[in-house]
């Protein structure tokens, strides 16, 4: 035992104070070598000595009484304990808080025995409240979180998820559980709970109610009982609410949380008897759970069968030694017990404390003492023992006036009496370890833990982890998209509750913001674009579907490269006329032109060609690559994309693809020169942008303005007019400033030459200029 265990047990142990410190055969040096030896750890020393000190007296010393029965407690010497604890209780009645050490010591003992030294406690911390449902709260919140949850469950209620609702965020949980006021995050992810559609509020997911209720019919029916009871109970309603939890636990039998509410309903109906049946069911389905065991002793504290709450008060604390007001009831009953067992001393034969004074039978000491007593830590030798017992009747036989402090008749069955009751502790059906030579150590099994014959032919609890749908009952065609009539691919559930493809929704808002099946109006959910995936829909497909998922999304990759190629069918924008390194804004509202910037996007490419329309062809044979740079988009679906040129291409073939125009193109580049040519391409490359900077500065300052606001300053002049296959920056600046029709601008965009497009350029100067108001 660690140094601050055994301080706090000497602590403890002095903790009795002695009613008559300076009484005739007391001896103070002594007394302190018996607490330094508690102190130690020498308990049997301890015990020695408090013995030898008690037989000096004529009365005994109440106080005294108690250090040492602490001290036998400690050492595993219950039988002995109790004849100490007995004797300071015909001095005065004990009060619970002196019994700590003796509960603890026993719930000690049955947890070592049933679960080992490696089985840790639940709960983590010390419990200092008074209030046994609190810690019975906390006590099933903290073993619930240690629980792992199956896919099916709520992360709120921890109960199968009934009316399913998916937040924004893309995780679902009970509608029920999120209309709590209290919930304002997601258990999930924590992202803040918000209705999208307010004025409806939460809508529970059609897909998933009908896969649950379908999968699990019986246990969805069971917790839809369950609520409407929790409902009718709040209203006071109690016997229709009982009607409710009857029919849920019919439905589904081994579900704990269940039978604890109903437990609870019954001890509010005062139905006792029925909550202990919960409650027993409860310590078989799980027996390793204290709030299991600490319904069932309420439920026999009601029934005012307090030997029975005894046992499982101590499971409780044996489960859980921290649950400070659990501790305190098996406490108070103990001193009930031991008030009630000598609180008539002239009976030749004591009464057990439990047994009416009828002519109902006895309760015979058990013979479970022995092995309890073994079973309790011992941190100090038992070879004082003997000596013990034999240094007590020595001195009692010295002394003729200690007669009325030794124990008269009877006074040892008084005690075995006790100890029976407390030693007496049926192990919990599946709580005891299978180990060679403890059979029957702990005697015969409780009746109330025999095998309840209804009980047999329940189906077996829904273990965590474990709910799986029935093979039977899966069917692909459940979860199929409305839209597309394929397998849901990235699963969307919008907040009228309706799920589809992420794409094939995006494709019908382009045309309408309203729901397609239920023609809700959905403008805030697309102006948010909260497309998260449904996450559990998703695991679903994963989980049960993987082969069909894999091929769904095989050719949703296929289409995606295919979309990708930006030379065998890049999307062509037939708008205005574009340049390399300048930027171009688009409003974009047509549903073509929203798939078709969201598919450039999709596939990383950010690109598109953009080229003016032409009559007989649909649009030009030359055009500009745009690279998007940033999209806003709007609650009624339209967007502003801002893009910038990126280079030029020439069209080889027109095509269609979902509404927008699509071209298999060639990029065009400038055509090099060396040598002379270069030397006069220099030359005129110069005096082409001195020509512009010329035109440019002798415009009105309003003009200039307005041109630098959409395309910024000119361009500085290039020292390598070659080296961007586009050609310099300042051509296509000044191009796209000068004023020329559309056609002209086309002309010179297909230019391969960087000399003749600085011509056609100078001449475009030359007549800006000429044309010009003086």
């Amino acid at each position: 035992m660690d140094a601050s265990l055994q301080q706090s047990h000497a602590e403890h142990f002095q903790q009795h104070e002695l009613s008559n410190p300076s009484a005739p055969g007391l001896c103070p040096e002594m007394l302190e070598v018996a607490e330094e030896a508690c102190r130690a750890g020498d308990y049997d020393l301890a015990v020695e000595i408090y013995s030898s000190q008690l037989t000096e007296l004529r009365q005994p010393d109440r106080g005294l009484c108690l250090r040492k029965a602490d001290v036998l407690t400690k050492c595993g010497r219950i039988s002995e304990a109790l004849d100490s604890y007995r004797a300071a209780a015909q001095v005065r009645r004990l009060r619970p808080d002196e019994l700590g050490l003796l509960v603890e010591s026993i719930a000690r003992a049955v947890r070592l025995k049933e679960l080992g030294e490696g089985w840790k406690p639940s709960g983590g911390g010390s419990s200092s409240s008074s209030g046994g449902a609190d810690d019975s709260d906390e006590e099933d919140h903290q073993q619930q979180q240690q629980q792992p949850l199956d896919l099916f469950s709520c992360r709120l209620c921890r109960c199968l998820l009934v009316d399913p609702t998916t937040l924004e965020c893309g995780h679902t949980f009970c509608k029920r559980c999120l209309e709590d006021p209290a919930v304002k995050q997601c258990k999930s992810c924590r992202s803040k709970v918000t209705k999208v559609n307010a004025s409806n509020g939460l809508r529970a997911n059609v897909v998933l109610s009908g896969l649950l209720d379908k999968w699990f019919d019986a246990e969805s029916k069971s917790r839809r009982c369950w609520l409407e009871g929790e409902i009718l109970w709040k209203k006071q309603e109690l016997p229709s609410a009982l009607e409710k939890y009857n029919k849920a636990v019919e439905l589904a039998p081994s579900t704990c949380k269940l039978l604890a509410q109903r437990a609870e309903l019954h001890m509010d109906m005062k139905n006792f008897s029925q909550a202990i049946q919960d409650g027993d069911s409860m310590c078989r389905l799980q027996p390793t759970s204290a709030k299991a065991h600490f319904i069932k002793a309420k439920a026999i504290c009601g029934a005012n069968r307090r030997e029975e709450a005894l046992q499982e008060f101590l499971y409780c604390v044996a489960l859980k030694p921290d649950w400070t007001s659990v501790k305190m009831e098996a406490q108070k009953i103990l001193c009930e017990m031991f008030s009630s067992v000598f609180e008539d001393d002239g009976l030749d034969t004591p009464l057990h404390p439990f047994q009416a004074t009828g002519s109902g039978p006895r309760i015979k000491p058990l013979s479970l003492l022995s092995s309890l007593h073994s079973s309790l830590p011992r941190d100090g030798a038992r070879a004082s023992c003997s000596k013990d017992s034999t240094l007590r009747s020595s001195k009692a036989c010295d002394s003729g006036s200690s007669s009325s402090f030794n124990q008269p008749d009877g006074s040892l069955e008084d005690s075995k009496n006790l100890a029976a009751v407390i030693s007496s502790l049926p192990v919990p059906a599946g709580l005891k370890r299978k180990c060679p030579g403890d059979v029957n150590a702990f005697g015969p099994p409780s009746k109330l833990l025999k095998q309840d014959p209804a009980c047999s032919s329940q189906t077996p609890p829904v273990l965590s982890g474990k709910r799986d749908v029935p093979s039977q009952l899966l069917d692909s065609s459940d979860m199929e998209c409305s839209l597309c009539m394929r397998l849901f691919y990235e699963p969307v559930t919008t907040p009228c509750g309706h799920m589809f493809c992420l794409k094939c929704l995006e494709r019908c808002l382009d045309h309408n913001p309203n729901c397609p099946l239920c023609k809700e109006n959905l403008s805030e959910y697309l102006a948010t674009r909260g497309y998260n995936k449904t996450f559990l829909m998703e695991e679903v497909l994963q989980r049960y579907l993987s082969e069909e998922l894999a091929e769904r999304r095989k050719v949703h990759e296929e289409e995606m490269k295919e979309l990708s190629n930006l030379n065998l069918e890049v999307p062509i924008f037939v708008c205005t006329m574009a340049f390399p390194t300048i930027p171009c804004p688009l409003h974009v509202f047509e549903p073509r032109y929203r798939l078709m910037i969201r598919r450039a996007m999709e596939t990383g490419t950010k690109q598109f060609g953009m080229c003016i329309s032409d009559e007989l062809k649909g649009f030009a044979d030359y055009g500009c690559m745009l690279e998007v740079r940033d999209v806003k988009f709007f609650p009624d679906g339209r967007s502003v994309v801002d893009t910038i040129g990126v280079s030029r291409f020439k069209v080889l073939s027109h095509g269609q693809r979902d509404g927008y125009n699509t071209a298999k193109i060639e990029y065009l580049e400038d055509k090099k020169v060396e040598g002379v040519e270069l030397t006069e391409l220099l030359k005129l490359h110069d005096s082409v942008y001195d020509q512009a900077t010329a035109w440019f500065t002798s415009l009105k300052d309003n003009m200039k303005s307005q041109i630098l606001s959409h395309f910024g300053h000119l361009p500085s002049k290039d020292p390598d007019p070659q080296g961007n296959p586009s050609g310099p920056a300042w051509c296509w600046w000044l191009l796209a400033v000068l004023p020329l029709e559309s056609r002209a601008q086309l002309t010179i965009l297909a230019m391969t030459s960087l000399k003749d497009r600085l011509i056609a350029i100078r001449r475009v100067l030359i007549f800006v200029t000429r044309k010009r108001p003086r």
